[in-house]
């Protein structure tokens, strides 16, 4: 329903809308978003995904949704969507479970009420417990690569009356063989805090998300360890991407009106700066006979979503990165971080902490089938010398995509996008408030002083079978020193010291032959040119798997 007034629109949704949507929170990396996404940009259904993950209840309100809109979806995208409505059943099954005289006995290996095999699945009276088990198997293939890598854990979820949810997904990783990548840098892979063989051929990691919830009936709160993903971004997102590992956090999100959406975290980050002050000897030589303490690194984010009109959406927020200490102002929701760092700190850079701000405007079917986004990161700027050539402090980052889905045909998706980050942008001069956790930057993998250009095509051409090519090219400059950064005038050149030029296709191949079940192939060719050596190089990788319960 839309209601107009004084020329504003307000869009009343009254489906797809987060009511009642208890909180265990979906991985982001799931094929379901991309294709409530897709039907978003086609304009069948509202879908609010500015900020990743999402609850699977809220995504079951979506679905329901566009199965009420399911003669105007193709064949292929019919039965994908009878796929994803087997999935996420679980209000379903509860409301099930609350019909039930008695408690249903557990199910292991057996079919839910819904055809969707369960390892095991358990629904009684407001209460709901799921578990699958998690196996990865991997081979990558390539220019000094032989690495062969397997998984194995656990992902286990639960619902507790109507108002409690809760989940822990956790994948223990191996690999072995030359060419193992240890360190995750220039790349856009989730880094890793792993340990490494005595021997250097083999290493050890572990991913771990987990939360605990707390929904009612336009809001949660929910403490946990998950990734978090703000904006929209192919191959990267500027603001808050899972460049990074996981990391614990307070999370939570409000939706007073039908147009208007909040959200905070604030995070506990790890600085990888050892705090000499507070370590001490152990009294023994084991390990070198240090105990070691890091600076303690800390993250407060909130952001604001305004839907003027059906299909655009406006968001604008300010996250700050602080050390050493636990401040009660940044536990402040509704807070404005820049203003209580310089009261507290007296504006003493010194004394002060890292704030951020950035806005996202995205537009979904206002052209058909066509989605137009752009983002702004501001780390500095003076605004009052933003056109002094000698005196300005643009650090900023900035982004526009476009893409069109059914071009030419069903199920094709064109897109473009570029990406460029000034010099100095996710720096500072403490070192503990760098934009990164673990060593890992928070936003875009490709850091500052830095631009990525974009084109993609992905096409679905059978149920569940995923298929995209995309072409990238980076250039990428200098760090530039602290004393660049804050001092010299002008400021040094978007790409001064210029290190490389990246050129890279990449093409993947994904189906899900059965719920969590997804065959998967990746191949690279990547070309650089090293202006810091003078040479250039290919690298090609060829990287196949199966993976069950992620």
């Amino acid at each position: 329903m839309i209601m107009r007034k004084g020329g504003f629109t307000i869009v009343l949704v009254l489906f797809c809308f987060a009511v009642q949507s208890q909180a265990v929170w979906e991985d982001h990396r799931s094929e379901v978003y991309n294709y409530l996404s897709r039907m978003a940009q086609k304009g069948l259904i509202v879908f609010h995904d500015n900020i990743r993950p999402l609850s699977r209840m809220y995504i079951e309100q979506c679905l329901d949704s566009l199965a009420v809109r399911k003669t105007q979806l193709s064949r292929v995208e019919q039965k994908e969507l009878d796929f994803y409505l087997r999935e996420y059943t679980d209000a379903k099954e509860l409301q099930r479970g609350d019909s039930l005289s008695i408690n249903t006995p557990p199910g292991v290996f057996k079919k839910d009420g819904y055809a969707r095999w369960r390892f095991f699945s358990y629904t009684g009276k407001q209460f709901l417990l799921r578990a699958d088990p998690v196996i990865t198997a991997a081979y990558i293939r390539g220019s000094g690569k032989d690495v062969k890598q397997y998984s194995s854990g656990f992902n286990i979820y639960g619902y507790g009356g109507k108002h409690w949810s809760w989940y822990i997904a956790l994948n223990d990783i191996n690999e072995k063989g030359p060419g193992m990548d240890t360190i995750r840098q220039n790349t856009p892979e989730t880094g890793i805090v792993g340990r490494i063989a005595d021997n250097k051929k083999s290493q050890n990691y572990t991913t771990i998300r987990a939360g605990l919830a707390y929904t009612w009936k336009n809001g949660s709160v929910s403490i946990g360890q998950d990734h978090l993903l703000w904006g929209y971004g192919e191959n990267g997102r500027m603001v808050l991407s899972d460049k990074a590992p996981t990391y614990p956090y307070v999370r939570l999100d409000y939706r007073p009106l039908p147009w208007l959406s909040f959200n905070y975290t604030h995070a506990w980050l790890h600085s990888d700066i050892i705090d000499s002050t507070r370590s001490y000897r152990t009294g023994n030589t084991v390990y070198g006979g240090v105990r070691e303490f890091t600076i303690a690194k800390y993250m407060a984010a909130h952001s604001v979503q305004i839907t003027p009109t059906k299909g655009l959406d406006i968001s604008l927020g300010e996250s700050m990165v602080y050390s050493d200490r636990l401040e009660l102002g940044y536990l402040i929701p509704i807070m404005f971080f820049k203003a209580y760092d310089n009261l507290v700190n007296d504006n003493n850079n010194n004394n002060g902490s890292n704030g951020q701000f950035f806005f996202q405007v995205s537009s979904r079917n206002q052209l058909p089938k066509t989605h137009l986004y752009s983002t702004l990161f501001i780390d500095e700027i003076l605004l009052s010398k933003v056109f002094d050539k000698e005196k300005n402090r643009n650090q900023v980052g900035m982004n526009f995509g476009a893409s069109i889905t059914d071009a030419f045909i069903p199920y094709l998706t064109i897109g473009a996008e570029y990406t460029k980050i000034r010099p100095f942008v996710y720096s500072n001069l403490i070192p503990a408030q760098l934009y990164t956790h673990d060593s890992y930057l928070l936003g875009d993998w490709m850091g500052n002083n830095a631009d990525k250009w974009i084109a993609f095509l992905k096409y679905t051409p059978a149920p569940r079978l995923q298929c995209m090519v995309r072409y990238q090219y980076i250039r990428k400059g200098g760090p530039g020193t602290v004393d660049q950064q804050y001092f010299a005038q002008p400021q040094p050149p978007f790409l001064f010291d210029l290190q490389n030029h990246r050129q890279e296709w990449y093409g993947s191949l994904s189906y899900q032959w059965v719920h969590r079940l997804y065959l998967r192939g990746t191949i690279s060719s990547l070309h650089v040119n090293d202006y810091k050596t003078g040479q250039s190089y290919n690298n090609h990788t060829l990287n196949i798997g199966i993976s069950y319960g992620l």
